[in-house]
C-alpha cells in the first residue's frame, strides 16, 4: 500500500532532500495510523499542528488507507 505525503513550512527539513509541498510516495501496511506515518517519517509529533487525509482535518489515529493524500503542517503564525 502507498500513500502520497506532502509536508510544509519547514517539516520538510525533517525529510532530506524533500522540498515544500513536493509529494512524497511513502509505503504502508495495512492498519497504519497517522501517528505511525510520523515515526516512519522522522518528524516529530509535536511539530505537527494540522494533519490532513484527502483534504479532511483528522487526528493522528487515522488509519490510513492505499492512495490516501496526507499533507502535514506546523504551527504558522502570521500577523
Amino acid at each position: 500500500m502507498e500513500v502520497e505525503v506532502r509536508v510544509f513550512s519547514g517539516l520538510e527539513s525533517f525529510i532530506p532532500g524533500t522540498t515544500f509541498g513536493q509529494s512524497i510516495p511513502v509505503s504502508i501496511t495495512e492498519g497504519f495510523t497517522g501517528r505511525e506515518l510520523l515515526k516512519k517519517l522522522n518528524i516529530p509529533e509535536e511539530k505537527v499542528f494540522t494533519f490532513l487525509v484527502n483534504g479532511v482535518h483528522k487526528d493522528l489515529e487515522v488509519l490510513l488507507k492505499n492512495g490516501d493524500r496526507v499533507s502535514l503542517f506546523p504551527a504558522v503564525g502570521g500577523g
